[in-house]
């Protein structure tokens, strides 16, 4: 079981920017496809990002592409997902996962985080 630990939410205004973080226990992450969901109040939790875990290829859900920036670090053992033009829909919980292997946009990952708070005022 991999442990994650995600960091970097607070609450920002329109237009800024955030970086959040996912550190991971395990030290074969470097095997691990990493992702990025979020949930907002009242809605189901739905993709944002996942990154392979060879090569770096990243593939982003349409409402945040061109925004936000999915990168990893095996050397530490962290993934970052950098925000920017934030706007007030991107308010949700953000959850980091992982999953040994390929990358997918579906919520196939048996190892989560337990979630960091981004709030985007207009």
């Amino acid at each position: 079981q991999v442990q994650l630990v995600e960091s970097g939410g607070r609450a920002v205004q329109a237009g800024g920017s955030l970086r959040l973080s996912c550190a991971a226990s395990e030290r074969t992450f470097s095997t691990y496809a990493m992702a990025w969901f979020r949930q907002a109040p009242g809605k189901e939790r739905e993709f944002v990002a996942t990154i392979s875990w060879i090569g770096g290829r990243t593939y982003y859900a349409d409402s945040v592409k061109g925004r936000f920036t999915l990168s990893r670090d095996n050397a530490k053992n962290t993934v970052y997902l950098q925000m920017n033009s934030l706007k007030p829909k991107d308010t949700a919980v953000y959850y980091c996962a992982a999953r040994p292997g390929g990358m997918t946009m579906s919520e196939s990952y048996n190892n989560w985080g337990q979630g960091t708070q981004v709030t985007v005022s207009s």
